[in-house]
């Protein structure tokens, strides 16, 4: 088995200086933790696995194609493989837990 603190992650993020830490990865599922300030930019975009993401806190908005819906704490959120999506318009901290499956970028081409 494999445990994990969110305490521990967020110190782990923070110390790695990039807003996405990948702490778990098999062939079928990867999880990490992904961190955008209040004000912060999102830039990611469409994987090429579906995804699910928990937010753990923060508040905000989430662009799904072209729909918009707040966020916070206890969001779950499902985006399938390619479609455009975001996180905008932070009014807190955002702290999200985000599931690929298959694991990210199994699926990218080379």
């Amino acid at each position: 088995m494999q445990a994990f603190e969110i305490a521990d992650l967020l110190t782990r993020q923070s110390a790695s200086g990039s807003p996405y830490l990948e702490f778990l990865k098999h062939l079928s599922l990867s999880v990490g933790l992904y961190v955008l300030p209040a004000g912060g930019m999102d830039g990611q975009q469409p994987h090429t696995e579906d995804e699910v993401y928990y937010v753990v806190s923060g508040r905000g908005m989430f662009r799904h194609a072209d729909e918009d819906r707040p966020v916070q704490a206890g969001s779950v959120l499902y985006v399938a493989a390619n479609v455009e999506h975001r996180f905008h318009s932070i009014t807190e901290a955002l702290q999200i837990i985000v599931f690929f499956a298959p694991a990210e970028y199994t699926n990218r081409k080379p």
